[in-house]
């Protein structure tokens, strides 16, 4: 989903879209920016286009990203090198609710209802009035109660919460080493685009959670941003779930139309070192059900980095897409856009077979039973593993 650039209600900051491309292998110094260092302060608000819940059907929040970067000269300029991550955060309003507060028109009950502001999502704080924030978030400008929002000084540690701190990689090869070190070990390499979760920061490197264990990655070959999720307008929220309802009708007479062509039961030379039969499947969509029945089959055959042979060797989000693939269903070769497609589930517990079950920098279909199937690693090729087994970004459903 891509949005054109929007500028911010902040003299020093305005937001463009954050984008890819490829490059080169990398793992030493060259030039770029660090965000959220020295010269300025770097800011992703993600977009607050909700989700559906699958359990209420309610709406949860999906992210768009947007970076916020200096852009003005002089004594504006000036003044944006002073400001730390704090002073940001301090700006925010966020949200403390069971499920949304309403943002209106005006500082009433008895205003219009523009959009929604989900639990933990944030806007920025405009101005007070008789116990109402008017807030900005996303395409929505309005007024928030302010007994279930907090903002100043309490919102520093809440935003450091609920926010996330990405490296989003723009290198076509990037090597994770075991120290923040050129002289380190390789622990493991990451592809252009993958977005890994931060855990630290250390001059010039960051650490990093890859399904090989926690690692160290040069800034000098990243973008860095914190998330955070923006309020949904009522037009936002209409598209949003027009949209959804079009693309998994789309992906189901894909499937319809594969599963009639073919056998979706055979593969060509499926052998595994343990059968699906090994395994239980849980209940769900028929053909989630059927994803991961399927997806089971090659379990034990190898992990290749940047593969999507199902049967000499696949990454993760390759092993994904391949899967998929045998059902009609096109998905992109990356673990980070992975996390962007289909429709949000509100957690693991609502999870069904063939779900996508995101990581930072991977990925994994889920059969059921709170386990999942996926392309580990060199050492272990296709395995099956329990969900929790890392901290989950998002749990998504195709079907």
């Amino acid at each position: 989903m891509k949005h054109g650039a929007i500028r911010a209600a902040a003299t020093t900051l305005a937001a463009v879209i954050t984008f890819s491309a490829w490059g080169v292998t990398a793992d030493a110094a060259g030039d770029s920016t660090s965000v959220l260092s020295g010269g300025g302060v770097g800011l992703v608000l993600a977009m607050g286009n909700s989700l559906e819940n699958i359990s209420t059907n309610s709406s949860i929040p999906i992210e768009s990203i947007i970076e916020w970067i200096n852009v003005d000269e002089g004594s504006a300029q000036e003044e944006a090198e002073v400001m730390t991550e704090e002073d940001v955060f301090r700006t925010l309003v966020i949200a403390q609710v069971n499920h949304y507060v309403n943002v209106r028109s005006i500082p009433s009950e008895e205003g219009e209802i523009l959009g929604k502001l989900y639990d933990n999502s944030v806007g920025t704080f405009i101005s007070e009035e008789n116990g109402w924030y008017q807030i900005s978030s996303g395409s929505v400008t309005g007024y928030v109660k302010a007994e279930y929002c907090v903002t100043g000084d309490d919102a520093v540690q809440i935003a450091k919460q609920v926010g996330k701190r990405f490296a989003t990689v723009t290198t076509q090869t990037l090597f994770v080493r075991k120290e923040p070190s050129l002289e380190a070990p390789i622990l493991s390499m990451v592809p252009e685009g993958d977005e890994l979760l931060v855990l630290d920061e250390v001059d010039g490197w960051v650490q990093v959670d890859v399904e090989e264990g926690t690692g160290w990655i040069s800034t000098d070959y990243t973008d860095l941003h914190s998330e955070f999720v923006q309020a949904e307008s009522r037009e936002e929220e209409a598209a949003r779930l027009a949209k959804e309802q079009e693309e998994r009708e789309k992906a189901r007479a894909a499937a319809a139309a594969s599963k009639s062509a073919s056998s979706v039961t055979e593969s060509a030379g499926a052998a595994s070192s343990a059968p699906a039969a090994s395994y239980s499947v849980g209940t769900g969509n028929e053909n989630g059900v059927a994803v991961a029945e399927y997806a089971l089959q090659f379990v034990g055959n190898p992990y290749v980095y940047g593969g999507t042979s199902l049967t000499n060797g696949a990454d993760c989000s390759g092993f994904v897409m391949s899967v998929y693939a045998n059902f009609g269903v096109s998905l992109p070769h990356s673990s980070a856009s992975d996390r962007s497609q289909g429709y949000a589930v509100d957690g693991l517990q609502n999870a069904e077979p063939g779900d996508l079950i995101c990581y930072s920098g991977h990925v994994a279909l889920y059969i059921g039973n709170g386990q999942i199937v996926h392309a580990s690693n060199k050492k272990t090729g296709i395995i099956v593993s329990d969900a929790n087994y890392r901290k989950i970004l998002a749990v998504r459903r195709i079907f």
